[in-house]
């Protein structure tokens, strides 16, 4: 005999009755249907998808290698892998100048190039500038070059590219640390929380900016340099948001009863309160992805991020300051810097208007 209690799959079927759907409970649809109801943040939010996605194929929009040659009854990849002038008849055995117009006559003799649609990569000097660098907006270069001949258009995209993902590692890692710092704090509260507190404002309280100083001064700045630096001070961003939780839902009655249950600090910490702290938490994420971008910027406008030759937003940015003749390194670093962070404050702004209990969806 069966479970009176349960269907099997041939009582489903003579029932007619579908079995039940899983899916997400009613308080993450309300939540999703609010954000939905930000047009402005909703549609940030793809925007920004979009353009994150394509500069994560930047060697494919910008490069001065071919993205693809066909040779001698033979293909090649040249964005993938490096190749020799004599793979291609030439005479060195040092990797193929595709730009130089006698291998691009070897190969065209025997094959085609495919080229992406800007043919500089951000580090690639134009040496046939008919102007001195930085050069004008031309059909060649379509942003201009900046004071060392390198294309804008291709720094901007590479800048743009790292900028985002040094400001998702400084985030994830600088949340993650606030958010257990936090969580320690608030659950355990007492002499704990106490000192904890004191330390946070004295480690607040450090001169950031003399002791990034002192940094690229013994250490050669690099990301990883960077992203420790700038991590050992962002942490405290989400610690007060974490804390505050904890320390409301630590008296709940659930979380009472799970410790009556035996079940161990760390895990009703994980299972029973975190999921409430990172309500207010996720609220925090994109505000504070756009304070990561802006430190890097910064740090890069004042010389003392990035190592030289790195496309970096903030150099270009610097570069227009210093070439006050050529706006157009101004303008172009501007628009770009200025479109990310407006993309990131509206998606915050939906972001924020889903996780407020007070707002119906509209």
């Amino acid at each position: 005999m069966t479970d009176s209690g349960a269907l099997s799959a041939s009582d489903a079927g003579t029932t007619g009755e579908a079995p039940p759907r899983r899916g997400l409970n009613p308080i993450w649809r309300r939540r999703l249907a609010n954000f939905r109801a930000n047009r402005r943040g909703f549609w940030s939010l793809w925007i920004f998808l979009v353009l994150f996605v394509l500069s994560l194929f930047a060697e494919v929009i910008a490069n001065d290698r071919p993205v693809f040659v066909w040779y001698d009854g033979a293909p090649y990849v040249p964005v993938l892998a490096d190749y020799p002038e004599t793979t291609f008849g030439g005479d060195f055995p040092t990797p193929a100048a595709y730009r130089d117009p006698f291998v691009a006559d070897l190969i065209n003799e025997k094959g085609f190039m495919v080229w992406p649609p800007v043919r500089f990569s951000y580090q690639t000097v134009n040496q046939d500038l008919p102007v001195p660098a930085p050069a004008p907006p031309s059909a060649e270069n379509w942003l201009g070059t900046d004071d060392q001949g390198r294309d804008v258009v291709a720094r901007l995209i590479y800048g743009f590219r790292l900028s985002v993902l040094f400001g998702l590692a400084l985030t994830a890692l600088s949340s993650v640390i606030g958010v257990a710092a936090g969580a320690v704090q608030g659950y355990f509260g007492g002499l704990l929380d106490l000192f904890f507190q004191r330390f946070i404002e004295i480690w607040s309280g450090l001169p950031q900016l003399f002791i990034l100083i002192i940094v690229s001064s013994v250490l050669v700045p690099g990301f990883w340099t960077l992203l420790i630096v700038l991590m050992l001070f962002s942490w405290t961003a989400l610690v007060g948001v974490v804390r505050a939780e904890f320390l409301r839902a630590r008296n709940f009655d659930y979380v009472r009863a799970a410790k009556a249950l035996g079940m161990s600090d760390g895990l009703v910490m994980v299972k029973h309160v975190l999921p409430n702290a990172m309500v207010a938490t996720l609220t925090f994420l994109p505000f504070i992805l756009a304070g990561s971008l802006v430190a890097l910027t910064s740090l890069d406008f004042l010389g003392l991020g990035l190592p030289p030759g790195s496309p970096s937003l903030g150099e270009l940015l610097r570069q227009g300051k210093d070439n006050l003749q050529a706006p157009w390194l101004g303008i172009a670093s501007f628009m770009v810097i200025a479109v990310m962070l407006s993309l990131l404050v509206f998606v915050g702004e939906a972001v924020r208007d889903a996780f407020d209990p007070r707002k119906g969806v509209v």
